[in-house]
């Protein structure tokens, strides 16, 4: 079974970024993406509606990590300490050596290459300091923007699932990408 230790947090470096831990300092900038709804249409999550919705989300990521069942990271550039963004391995399969990245970025920032960025690096954390065998990604078969980053980075579409998943009172579909660790 794969064993994990996030402590101490995990620091990324990039050329343009750091990734580092969601602190509760970020609670207005993580606030201004839950509660965007063009930033969350294809995220299937209930919408911040204020900072204490903010504040326990950030509580959970930090349980999940303090219990090393799961990780996620600040998106910050490296000339700024403002959280622009998140990704991390919010699920995780120990069993099978597998863990599902997630990820979420202001439309301010893009198509700029930022969030190619942050996954190639935390991929490359994922299989090298983590030891995973595979990597999931599950999207809205609309996110025609995630499905082209996603292969970018060399995932492969394993499944369309139909009416897979209910929220909010309607059955939604989804697709599962996957990645399976490097050749050594």
């Amino acid at each position: 079974m794969l064993v994990v230790n996030f402590n101490p947090f995990p620091i990324l470096s990039t050329e343009r970024l750091i990734l580092r831990r969601i602190l509760h300092s970020d609670v207005d900038d993580l606030f201004v993406l839950r509660a965007d709804k063009e930033i969350m249409r294809y995220i299937p999550r209930p919408l911040a509606t204020s900072n204490e919705d903010v504040i326990k989300l950030i509580q959970i990521i930090d349980e999940g990590t303090d219990n090393n069942e799961r990780i996620n990271w600040a998106i910050t550039l490296k000339n700024e300490n403002k959280l622009i963004g998140t990704i991390g391995y919010v699920r995780m399969n120990k069993e099978d050596y597998r863990a599902e990245v997630g990820y979420l970025l202001h439309a301010e920032y893009q198509g700029k290459g930022i969030m190619q960025e942050a996954l190639a690096s935390v991929i490359d954390f994922g299989f090298y300091d983590m030891k995973l065998h595979s990597i999931e990604a599950v999207i809205d078969p609309h996110n025609i923007a995630s499905a082209k980053l996603l292969e970018r980075n060399n995932f492969v579409k394993e499944a369309h699932f139909k009416e897979n998943f209910f929220y909010e009172g309607k059955f939604l579909d989804s697709i599962h990408y996957g990645l399976l660790t490097p050749c050594k």
